[in-house]
């Protein structure tokens, strides 16, 4: 089986894990999201959360995975089906991150449920899952994912800090600094366009008189907080 390309070049993922709890005529709902990045990861918080509230009478789970979201699961693990695992998946994927544009994606959500002892009802479960996972959402950090072009940028070991304090002052986006036995490599992601790319060789000449040698290393999906 071969990957397919994705066409996305920016979405959205929350940052880390994080809880929110609801209350429904006394059933508790805890919701769980956290970022993921494989089928395997989400399964494992569904795992996780079986064991920390091994008590509860439900484990609910949704989640969406890729940049363009191509895959998605939901479980209703006991509710009524369709009352608890696609309205959280809903949730997810209506959720609009910025500018009304709904792009959440690489984020398991789990809601564990103690029944209160009043029956909610199939349309009270719907809302319920709906609106706690749609809760805990509005509280959790978010951050943006950015389809970019990499580039190494290789410097002798005094040159790299003034370098890369020089760059981010210039609104270059530094991923990172690696130090070897023979220089400093400083890695920065760059909009994925031969323009930029061009802009880009032209303010490192100017930085660096230059002396500096910069390699193509691709492109990477970049963490943008």
């Amino acid at each position: 089986m071969t990957d397919t390309p994705s066409h996305a070049t920016t979405y959205t993922t929350v940052d880390g894990e994080h809880r929110h709890e609801l209350e429904v005529k006394r059933s508790r709902f805890i919701t769980v999201l956290r970022r993921v990045a494989a089928e395997d990861e989400a399964r494992a918080l569904v795992a996780d959360l079986r064991r920390e509230y091994h008590d509860a009478r439900h484990h609910c789970s949704a989640f969406v995975l890729g940049p363009d979201r191509t895959t998605q699961r939901s479980s209703d693990d006991g509710e009524p089906s369709g009352t608890a695992g696609i309205p959280m998946l809903e949730a997810l994927l209506r959720r609009q991150t910025h500018d009304g544009v709904a792009d959440l994606s690489d984020v398991a959500a789990v809601v564990v449920r103690y029944f209160g002892g009043i029956l909610l009802g199939a349309g009270g479960l719907v809302r319920a899952y709906s609106e706690s996972v749609s809760a805990a959402l509005d509280a959790a950090p978010l951050l943006s994912r950015r389809r970019l072009r990499l580039i190494g940028i290789d410097v002798p070991h005094a040159a790299a800090p003034r370098l890369e304090n020089e760059l981010r002052a210039a609104g270059v986006l530094v991923v990172g600094t690696d130090y070897g036995a023979a220089g400093a490599r400083l890695r920065v992601a760059l909009t994925d366009t031969d323009a930029h790319a061009a802009e880009f060789t032209a303010r490192l000449a100017g930085l660096t008189a230059g002396t500096a040698e910069a390699v193509g290393l691709g492109t990477s999906w970049v963490d943008v907080r």
